[in-house]
């Protein structure tokens, strides 16, 4: 019997497998364009992610939203009705207010529901990197870990956890405030396809630059290489901006050279994605550190 209920962001990008066998509860996010604003549902009901890819190529301009207070209060309170802890585990207070949302409403809803308890978890990650932490919390809670030690878990580790990706279209970081106009269209010129990560502060930064697309990929996985620790017993997750073809070949290289233990893909979702476009590759993996 679960003794209490994991819920996360729909920042974590988690697959549908993940989210139903391992009961994790999701508070949808908003992204928008032209004025029309969407939630992404991980039934993905209001808009299907492979539809918001191909709007993306046509150089749709997304924006995203962000969750407010009152919204988490209301997504708090339904799963408090059940009785039961919540572990809230989030998207990188770094990159995002949604962290500070979801604490403010856990401070209104602490008087409220005395007898329970509501602890969130900054992950300092993103994307299925978010979505990494948060499976490992499902392992320890079927393990019998209670909401503490699973919460220290992530609190202890998360820091290594790496997140190494590369976007295909520059144009994309320029339009989301993380490159300068003239470095997009430069790098665009000169096909640049920079390999970032998430520093220990939760932020991104970039570690190197490759020309050319399959380059920036065998980079990466030179990079993964260097980083990776006991990688035969280690289940690797990769995101993919509607790129699976890519990622595929990334993860099967470093089934064959790493032996590692699985992989599973995952799309990026259309609130990551708004920001890192269509092609987008990452990455997600244990180390002994992240830099």
């Amino acid at each position: 019997m679960e003794t209490f209920i994991i819920t996360t962001d729909a920042c974590s990008d988690l697959t549908d497998d993940i989210v139903k066998t391992e009961n994790i509860f999701i508070m949808p996010m908003v992204f928008g364009k032209d004025g029309k604003e969407y939630h992404h549902y991980q039934d993905q009901r209001e808009m299907k992610i492979t539809d918001f890819y191909d709007e993306m190529r046509q150089k749709g301009i997304y924006r995203t939203t962000l969750v407010n207070p009152t919204d988490f209060y209301h997504f708090f309170t339904e799963l408090l009705r059940q009785g039961k802890d919540i572990l809230y585990i989030a998207f990188s207070s770094a990159l995002s207010g949604t962290y500070q949302s979801a604490t403010i409403a856990i401070d209104m809803l602490k008087g409220e529901y005395p007898n329970q308890k509501i602890i969130a978890v900054d992950t300092l990650s993103a994307s299925f990197g978010e979505g990494y932490l948060v499976y490992r919390a499902a392992l320890l809670r079927k393990e019998g870990k209670t909401i503490e030690e699973t919460a220290s878990w992530i609190e202890e580790n998360k820091l290594k956890l790496n997140h190494i990706f590369t976007v295909e279209d520059l144009g994309t970081l320029k339009r989301g405030g993380r490159l300068s106009s003239t470095a997009a269209i430069i790098g665009s010129l000169l096909r640049i396809k920079p390999i970032l990560h998430v520093n220990n502060e939760g932020k991104l930064v970039a570690l190197s630059k490759a020309v050319g697309r399959k380059k920036s990929l065998n980079d990466m996985i030179e990079v993964i290489k260097n980083q990776i620790v006991d990688p035969t017993t280690q289940t690797i997750f990769i995101g993919h901006g509607d790129a699976l073809e890519d990622a595929q070949f990334v993860g099967n290289t470093l089934k064959k050279e790493l032996k590692v233990k699985d992989v599973i893909y995952s799309f990026i979702g259309p609130v990551i994605g708004s920001h890192s476009g269509p092609g987008t590759i990452a990455v997600f993996f244990m180390g002994d550190k992240r830099e």
